[in-house]
């Protein structure tokens, strides 16, 4: 059975996990700060709860006693305004440990409970900041000026300059006629886009679907000298993978392309985000959109964002979540179902064969606008 973050956690701090799921989540702890830090979170504002409901059942003890008190001193002086010296000390003697708890667990529970509140505010404000898409900034295309005489350009100068890749990122194949995959932020504001393998196929490709929810964009390729992909060497996993898992991607962060080798270190992604892993593999921009495998070459994400300020923090959408949106897209789009390869020629080779195989499926997506 699967939990949240944050069940996980709770349970932690109940002490309610096995021996061995214990030592899986303290190891965990160690390698992500940020769960630290969440679990540090949820234990204060625990302890705050708590405290508070000692406060209050403390007060409704203190009116209990208050209560019997009047009681008893209407019985010994009815026509008494004010209780006697001796019966404030006859109370006071009884009752003075539990007033000094009283006051002692008003205090930290008014100061635990600010405190708590400060520490779930703050990850709240930094959440903008903390996450970034790996996305290559916009490139600052510097064009020469020259002068204009009565508003009229020369031939020359009116000749337009060569179209420059606004930015670009990964995508790989999904299916054998042309169909692939990549980050739906790739592509927004595209005008046109083209992709690019490391044997130097390029085809141009339009965006047929865009689910901006998990970060998904599907492309098809729309040049007439495509004659199909073949068979994939790939499959899609379709249960979760699990933590510690050896996991790599390729990926275009720069002109060409990058191997990079890490674990999946989280089941859930940014902020306890379950549709998403988090991976301990140093990404760039240009990443985004790239292919997330394990060891046995089955495909299980979609490389999509890093954590900011923190190297090796970086996350991926779930295939799940992949295969969800292509089985709705005959639903909600015009589109035919696709068909997704059924075989697996990536387990049992080394990594550097793997490798060889799974290269000329992913592309650079150069985005022109």
């Amino acid at each position: 059975m699967g939990y949240s973050i944050y069940e996980q956690i709770e349970r932690y701090l109940e002490g309610a996990m096995l021996s061995e799921e214990k030592i899986s989540f303290e190891a965990l702890l160690h390698t992500d700060h940020r769960l630290a830090e969440k679990v540090q979170e949820h234990k204060q504002l625990l302890h705050a709860m708590k405290h508070y409901g000692q406060r209050q059942s403390l007060k409704q003890k203190l009116n209990a006693i208050h209560t019997a008190m009047e009681a008893e001193t209407a019985e010994q002086a009815p026509a008494q305004l004010t209780p006697s010296p001796s019966t404030w000390n006859v109370f006071w003697k009884r009752h003075r440990q539990t007033m000094a708890v009283a006051a002692s667990v008003s205090l930290l529970s008014v100061f635990g409970t600010l405190w708590s509140v400060q520490q779930l505010k703050a990850p709240v404000q930094q959440q903008t900041a903390r996450y970034v898409e790996l996305r290559r900034e916009v490139e600052k295309i510097k064009k020469e000026q020259k002068a204009i005489i009565s508003g009229i350009l020369t031939t020359e100068e009116a000749k337009p300059a060569p179209r420059t890749a606004r930015f670009s990122g990964t995508g790989f194949a999904i299916s054998s006629d042309g169909y692939l995959i990549t980050s739906s932020h790739v592509v927004a504001g595209a005008d046109s886009l083209i992709i690019e393998n490391k044997a130097g196929d390029k085809y141009k490709v339009s965006t047929v679907y865009r689910d901006q929810t998990h970060d998904l964009a599907i492309l098809k390729i729309e040049d007439p000298a495509f004659e199909g992909f073949g068979k994939l060497p790939y499959t899609f996993k379709t249960s979760e993978s699990e933590l510690g898992e050896k996991v790599f991607t390729l990926g275009y962060p720069r002109e060409d392309i990058v191997f990079g080798e890490g674990s999946l270190s989280s089941s859930s992604g940014f902020e306890g985000d379950t549709t998403s892993y988090q991976v301990s593999i140093p990404l760039n921009p240009g990443n985004s959109g790239g292919p997330l495998l394990d060891d046995r070459g089955n495909l299980i994400g979609i490389i999509s964002g890093k954590q900011a300020g923190q190297e090796g923090a970086a996350f991926a959408v779930k295939s799940a979540y992949l295969l969800q949106t292509l089985s709705e897209l005959p639903e909600t789009s015009n589109l035919n179902p696709i068909s997704l390869p059924k075989y697996n020629n990536l387990s049992g080779h080394s990594r550097t064969q793997q490798l060889k195989k799974l290269k000329d499926y992913v592309f650079v997506v150069k985005v022109y606008n």
